[in-house]
């Protein structure tokens, strides 16, 4: 019961809320459990799809060990860890169009292993990925400074100048390919392909796995940051640091990832926000939904890349590109229409 708006002693009923019911463990545990299948379905097909016979054909188990392996394990930890990362870099910018590719550092890293090839020719591959990560994390944190300068008064806003910034650096990178004849090598690195990952050349890639479970542990602390900076410093929330640290992450992840794959575009735009819709913006509960969504995603792409044309390959960036592009218009049409 309660009072009628015009300040009549009378009184008018009200409904009662419905009150649900919590959900038992096992109706919590199953989605996971089939979600769990799925990822093994995909990643059981990505170890025996391809043009060599693994299963009958002379050395096949060799084959198997060199090329398939590597590639399905740098599959899986870069869909997961890249995925995780554009919803770190949403929850930091309070905005779901903010990824990776979004924003510039995909290219900032392009930038930092193309210059630290051209210093230090013949370099290993951790001195690359060091360089990479260093101009990962100097790109991040220069459009997080120009975000907190430059007030947007539209979020679609946001990741148009993060693409614009990452053109530009793209640009620089291809002067510098140009001059230093290194024009081809930089085509290898922002087509993302999964054929050059064999052998111990995916070894890198399980610096993610950290990543992925460093985001695991403080996934709370996120989440109040993404509330922003006045709240987060309210409940005694050091702001700055748990920012700085997210971006750390996302620049390790993707410095790792361009190195030893190459660009996987839209893919920590999409599934983030794929699974918000069917979820909801619970952080602590979508995590393992993020990690196994991207590895559906990534696999599925690549599976893709391996059959279209065979016997050769389409890199895997190609179609991610594609259905990154479709999804990210329909958001955004999305958005249009709901504002």
């Amino acid at each position: 019961m309660a009072r009628a708006a015009d300040g009549d002693d009378r009184f008018c009923w009200v409904p009662p809320v419905p009150v649900r019911r919590p959900k038992t463990r096992w109706q919590r545990t199953w989605p996971l459990l089939v979600g769990g299948l799925i990822t093994l379905a995909v990643v059981v097909t990505s170890l025996f799809v391809g043009v060599y016979d693994v299963v009958n054909a002379e050395g096949g188990w060799a084959m198997f060990q060199t090329t398939r392996v590597p590639r399905t394990v740098s599959l899986v930890l870069a869909g997961s860890a890249m995925a995780m990362a554009g919803l770190v870099m949403q929850l930091m910018t309070q905005n779901r169009f903010v990824e990776p590719t979004t924003t510039g550092t995909t290219e900032w890293a392009g930038l930092g292993l193309l210059i630290t090839l051209i210093l230090f020719p013949g370099a290993p591959l951790m001195v690359r990925m060091v360089g990479a990560i260093v101009f990962a994390l100097v790109g991040t944190l220069v459009f997080f400074l120009f975000l907190r300068r430059v007030t947007l008064k539209s979020s679609l806003i946001v990741p148009i100048v993060g693409i614009m910034l990452g053109a530009v650096v793209g640009a620089a990178s291809t002067f510098l390919a140009l001059e230093t004849d290194m024009l081809q090598q930089v085509g290898q690195w922002f087509n993302g392909s999964f054929t050059s990952v064999v052998g111990s050349r995916y070894l890198p890639m399980w610096a993610t796995l950290v990543v992925l479970v460093a985001v695991f542990v403080i996934a709370d602390r996120f989440t109040v940051a993404g509330l922003g900076k006045d709240i987060a410093t309210n409940v005694g929330l050091n702001y700055t640091a748990v920012v700085f640290t997210g971006v750390t992450m996302v620049a390790l992840v993707t410095g790792v990832t361009t190195v030893v794959i190459g660009s996987l575009p839209f893919l920590g735009l999409v599934v983030p926000n794929l699974v918000s819709m069917v979820r909801g913006d619970d952080l602590r509960s979508n995590l393992p939904w993020v990690c196994m969504v991207g590895v559906w995603i990534v696999g599925v792409c690549d599976i893709l890349a391996r059959v279209v044309i065979a016997p050769f390959e389409v890199p895997v960036s190609v179609i991610l590109g594609i259905v990154g592009a479709g999804v990210f218009v329909f958001l955004l049409v999305r958005r249009r229409r709901g504002a």
